[in-house]
């Protein structure tokens, strides 16, 4: 695949730290341009360019509230609220990539294959293989978009993970899984050091 636009002055080979500091700690994910250039150079570029500055982690999906089958265990986070659009990526699935969903695996949510953008991007919980392309998540079989893996701040995302979820939701696959405190991004950049 040819070197994404957005890695202007960035390595497009091998691995980008970026740390993104909440209101409960700092979690460093190690973003992997070279196995999935699409959705690490979309991912990057939102950091670059402020999109999530004032975003939150605002969803717990645990075994006790995943209406999915098969159950897993992620948390979701979202850009800030009137960022720029995205234009949705091309699917990077795991087989391509050889990326896994794994423990702290960084991915991006999506619908239809296709539909994905850095805008909304979920953190793995324990091995996922079920979100893997091949896994049974999605009736389309083609799994989610690994870009990155959690390499400090596990405490952190554990601690999203056990927030309190509000009994209601916008839509019924999300009740029981939206925060009653959302945690807010503080800061995202370039580089480790939380």
């Amino acid at each position: 695949m040819a070197r994404p636009e957005h890695l202007t002055g960035l390595e497009a080979r091998g691995a980008t730290t970026v740390t993104l500091q909440t209101a409960l700690g700092g979690i460093e994910i190690e973003v992997y341009s070279d196995r999935a250039p699409l959705s690490a150079s979309q991912f990057l570029h939102c950091v670059q360019t402020g999109h999530y500055v004032g975003g939150t982690f605002w969803r717990t999906v645990r075994a006790d509230n995943d209406r999915g089958s098969p159950p897993i265990e992620v948390v979701q986070a979202a850009a800030a609220e009137g960022s720029a659009t995205l234009e949705p990526l091309a699917h990077e699935p795991t087989s391509i990539s050889g990326l896994r969903h794994q423990d702290g695996t960084a991915s991006l949510a999506r619908a239809e294959p296709g539909s994905a953008t850095a805008a909304a991007f979920f953190i793995c919980l324990g091995d996922q293989p079920a979100l893997d392309e091949g896994g049974l998540r999605n009736a389309d079989g083609l799994g989610f978009a690994a870009f990155g893996r959690v390499v400090r701040g596990m405490d952190v995302v554990r601690a999203i993970h056990q927030g309190a979820a509000l009994a209601e939701a916008p839509a019924e696959y999300v009740r029981g899984q939206v925060l009653v405190a959302p945690v807010r991004i503080e800061q995202a950049a370039l580089g480790g050091g939380t």
